[in-house]
């Protein structure tokens, strides 16, 4: 319902919403606005049975009760927080939608298609969800019924055409005993990738719908678009950007018309039309069907006459299911579930893998009636289970399809090979004497610059002879000073240091602030003959050309390596080390193997992480000659709040985050709002704010959608305040209006033009022949692209998520809600000034709380063994089928569990207490001195060797549990269930890693 809410209004959520009354009559009013009644669905595993529900009914339906006698279902629900319905939304293509509007005989069989899809999505969360039973909800009860409304929408909120249905389905659900309850909504949000695939594969192979469209001249492309209409979609998108810019500004203007009042819907509704009438003939109020699809069609017709034209037949000439390469498809499907693994460690589950044999049977070119393809499907999944996965939990039964126990092969193997390169690799060194560095930092360095212990180390290390070294840095602690330093000692020794980022945009900041030869990754291992593409299942890999091999891409002949050759004793620093994917790392791990070189990585694994799979620097990390990490924060005016900021980038615990976050508001680093579009409108005024005084604001948001949002507000604010004119406009991505003046940020590295990925820059001149940037650091850098690369790779930049902004440095930073613990992070440490944290709550204690959950992070995954106990950990919070049993069987080893615990916990308090007096000394003074320790390492070491004796005691009651009683279900149920949640977080951990004097570890 919150989603539903969000869509039908201004982007409010319901936990935004004081009193619940009021999120149930907004839901009605939104489900009820345009008809006197909605479709009711009833599904059991025997029939669908449609229904009716008025307002009154939809009311007491939505708030869970019986809508003909109001009589609750089950438990009631208090909790402002609690969901009342999931909304799973079935869009098709956009110009599905401009197909039905240009040949309204499409309708009927449209229709139909998508009464196929709902009925499907019904029949499969029928049979595939479940409501929870027992202590802690771990015994899984499958459901009798469930009941879902319908409703059906004919344009987006920006009144372009977007035909889409909504599907409410109602928390309240029946269970096979008869019970009503709550649907386990944790399996329903993993089971939606396969209801998303089945709606994909339906409006792509469905035989009724394909030969309609062919029947008035219509097919779809490759990407599952009308192919004669694809290209309209984005100068149509390109108006829908400037009504959502529209209607923000005509909702701004009631809000403050109208303070401290919500609209309604027929006031929204209102704004909607006011909106889509800006810069179109007539009033809104005028506006009807027949209006509304005669000014598309003229739209449609100024943009392309040809389209509104009669078509002849298209030929139809669909792929045999005999003709289906299977083991192609079996590899393509594992690709995709591998793809969409990059967050949760490589791990997937058997819903992932069914979803991507869909998706792959969706772009195989088949038309086929889906009760055909059911045979293909599970077979196809079978052999993905069988031949091309690692299963963590083999030894387990029964294990829930929505539990991530899964990874690829070609993955794990990736992880297997990384570990043994990086141990091949780590040949014993030494580090350059601290005594060395500090001279030549004297030497080089500006007066007032100088190196704290933790730099020096480091520097030392990079210009040592370790093979492999790892610096870990949080932001902000002087990792660039100190590279400067040790590329003079490497080149006063003969060697060379070339450094390399993940983005050609850091590489390039970096290799000018350092002084040395630098580059993208990327383009240092294509130097030396490496190459990097998709292979027929869409999997990248790497390949190499040796010398005299003829490129297959260019047909030239690889020569060897010609800008950045590479020799024994030279140092490759890998900045931004945390960005490097695993399958990258495991080729610059052979290339430096080859070469003799040593690799230095340097950044923090606990901010943005890759595109691809993770874990890279970690895994060097516990291999690497020498390890460093640096806790003297250096770039913030205010010392305390670099102190700070170390504790917010990884909090020891749920309670930790939770002082965190409260220290964060008591010192001003906390806005709290009440609703989404409060949030949006804060960073825009801040904004306007700084831009007014000259200063540099970074704006951090959880999507893109959300930046692209802020920015559209941004732009006509400026609009509004003469900054920027309409007098030249050029065409961004997706149809997005740039001027000179805006912030905007190049999205792809182009050699021509000399533009890099990422970069930012300012709009200073719009011509024929193309667009002008000058570069927000350095007015005088300036770039020219054309207009097709403008069309394609430029947008605007005023907000951005935390892989726009992560290596940036400015005045000041806002982080919008929503984001994840690396965005929260990443984003509190951009400002050099102010640091500020937009968050929603009912109240600060709320949005305090809000924050404190948006800290914790789930631990990284580097190893195998890291992957099964994840999937061990996930296993043991999922309901699973009941097993008879007896709990008192368990409940002395549970007993002796939760002591070794509580010594374990005691302990670990008293551990953070002393990191903690070390860290705030240490960011105070910037720099460690032997005898400014708070607290003897003595103490330290004993506390230690306490924390290790309860783990070793913990593990070993564990083991004892499972010889002793456990069948599966008790098995990963009670122990996992009773103490895995913290086991997880604070005991399986790798071996604590410690800089050499004994600082902070990891």
């Amino acid at each position: 319902m919150g989603q539903a809410v969000a869509y039908a209004f201004d982007g409010t959520c319901d936990a935004a919403v004081q009193r619940r009354g009021e999120a149930v009559k907004r839901a009605v009013s939104y489900g009820t606005a345009e008809a006197a009644v909605v479709p009711r669905f009833t599904v059991t595993s025997a029939a669908i049975e449609e229904g009716a529900l008025d307002a009154t009914g939809l009311a007491r339906w939505v708030d869970g009760a019986d809508p003909l006698t109001g009589e609750p279902r089950g438990r009631e629900l208090t909790s402002p927080d609690a969901d009342l319905l999931l909304d799973g939304t079935m869009n098709m293509p956009k110009s599905f939608s401009l197909a039905v509007l240009v040949t309204p005989e499409l309708r009927a069989e449209f229709d139909a298609l998508q009464d196929r899809i709902r009925d499907r999505t019904l029949r499969l969360w029928q049979r595939e969800l479940n409501a929870r039973r027992g202590a802690g909800g771990l015994i899984r009860e499958p459901i009798a019924r469930l009941e879902v409304v319908e409703l059906q929408h004919e344009r987006s909120r920006a009144l372009d055409p977007h035909i889409h249905r909504h599907l409410w389905l109602s928390v309240k659900v029946l269970g096979e005993d008869g019970k009503w309850s709550n649907v386990d909504s944790r399996v329903a949000m993993k089971l939606h990738t396969v209801v998303n695939a089945e709606g994909d594969l339906a409006s792509r192979t469905d035989p009724s719908w394909v030969a309609a469209l062919a029947a008035h001249g219509f097919t779809l492309d490759a990407d599952g678009e009308v192919a004669e209409l694809a290209h309209l979609v984005r100068p149509l998108s390109r108006r829908s950007n400037q009504i959502e810019a529209n209607r923000a500004i005509c909702l701004a203007g009631w809000r403050q018309t109208h303070p401290g009042q919500q609209p309604d819907h027929a006031t929204l509704a209102w704004i909607d039309r006011l909106a889509w009438a800006q810069g179109r003939p007539g009033k809104p109020d005028d506006m009807d069907e027949a209006v509304w699809a005669s000014e598309v069609r003229d739209e449609i017709a100024a943009l392309d006459k040809s389209a509104l034209r009669p078509r002849h037949p298209a030929s139809m000439a669909p792929r045999l299911l005999a003709d289906l390469d299977r083991d192609l498809l079996t590899a393509t499907a594992i690709a995709d579930a591998d793809r969409r693994a990059a967050g949760s460690g490589g791990r997937f589950s058997q819903f992932d893998v069914r979803a991507g044999v869909i998706r792959a049977l969706a772009a195989s070119g088949i038309v086929v009636e889906r009760a055909v393809l059911e045979e293909v499907v599970e077979d196809l999944t079978g052999r993905a289970l069988r031949e091309q996965t690692v299963d963590f939990l083999d030894d387990e039964t029964a294990v829930p399809a929505h539990v991530k126990h899964l990874m690829s092969l070609p993955t794990a193997q990736a992880k297997l090979d990384l570990a043994a390169r990086f141990d091949q690799l780590n040949t014993p060194g030494d580090d350059i004497p601290a005594e060395v560095i500090t001279r030549v930092a004297a030497d080089q360095l500006e007066e007032d610059t100088t190196l704290d212990l933790g730099q020096v180390q480091a520097a030392g290390a990079i210009a040592g002879t370790n093979r492999l070294v790892t610096v870990t840095g949080p932001a902000g602690t002087g990792k660039t000073t100190l590279l400067r330093v040790a590329r003079t000692v490497l080149e006063t020794r003969g060697r060379r240091m070339v450094v390399v980022a993940p983005t050609r945009k850091a590489a390039t900041v970096a290799g000018r602030e350092i002084g040395a030869a630098a580059s993208s990754l990327h383009a240092l291992l294509v130097d030396h003959g490496y190459r990097f593409e998709a292979d027929p299942a869409g999997r990248n890999v790497w390949t190499r050309l040796r010398v005299g091999d003829t490129d297959p891409r260019t047909g030239v002949t690889f020569r060897g390596p010609r800008r950045l050759p590479l020799g024994a004793g030279d140092r490759i620093v890998v900045d931004e080390a945390g960005m490097v994917d695993l399958h990258t790392a495991n080729v610059l791990a052979e290339l430096a193997d080859r070469t003799g070189a040593g690799i230095a990585m340097i950044g923090d694994h606990l901010q943005a992480l890759p595109v691809g799979h993770s874990g890279a620097m970690a895994s060097m990390q516990r291999r690497s000659g020498s390890t460093v990490e640096l806790t003297a924060v250096h770039r913030f005016r205010d010392a305390a709040y670099g102190a700070l900021t170390l504790r917010l980038r990884e909090p020891a615990d749920r309670a930790d985050a939770r002082t965190i976050a409260d220290e964060l508001a008591v010192s001003g680093h906390v806005e709290v709002v009440a609703t989404e579009y409060e949030a949006k409108e804060q960073m825009v005024a801040a904004y306007l704010r700084h831009d007014s005084s000259g200063q540099r604001v970074a704006l951090v948001t959880a999507t893109n959608a959300e930046a692209q949002q802020i920015n559209d507000r941004i732009q006509h604010e400026r609009l509004d305040h003469g900054q920027l004119t309409l007098d030249r406009v050029a065409l961004g991505q997706h149809g997005q209006r740039l001027l000179v003046g805006d912030v905007v940020q190049t999205r792809r590295n182009d050699t021509e033009s000399g533009v890099d990925n990422r970069a930012i820059w300012t709009v200073t001149g719009i011509e024929r022949d193309g667009i002008q940037l000058a570069s927000v650091t350095d007015s005088g850098d300036i770039r020219t692209v054309d207009h097709d690369y403008a069309a394609e790779h430029l947008h605007l930049a005023y907000a951005s998520t935390v892989h726009g902004i992560q290596g940036e440095t400015v005045h000041s930073s806002y982080v919008g809600p929503g984001v994840d613990a690396a965005g929260l992070y990443v984003g509190m440490t951009r400002g050099r000034h102010t640091n500020t944290a937009i968050t929603i709550g009912r109240d600060t204690d709320h949005a305090i709380d809000q924050l404190a959950d948006t800290m914790m992070r789930g631990r990284l995954e580097v190893t195998l063994d890291d992957a099964r106990r994840a999937s061990l950990s996930e296993l043991g919070r999922a309901a699973r089928a009941h097993a008879p049993g007896s709990n008192d069987s368990v409940r002395g080893v549970l007993d002796r569990l939760e002591t070794a615990r509580a010594v374990e916990r005691a302990a670990r308090a008293r551990l953070r207490e002393i990191d903690r007096d070390i860290t705030r000394a240490e960011a105070v003074s910037h720099a460690r001195t032997i005898g400014h320790r708070p607290t003897s390492t003595t103490e330290r070491a004993a506390i230690q060797i306490r924390i290790e004796g309860a783990r070793d005691e913990i593990a070993a009651l564990l083991q004892e549990h499972r010889e002793r009683f456990v069948t599966p279900l008790h098995n990963s149920h009670q122990v996992a269930s009773a103490a895995d949640q913290e086991f997880q977080a604070e005991s399986l951990v790798a071996p604590p890693v410690r800089d050499s004097s004994g600082g902070l570890s990891i």
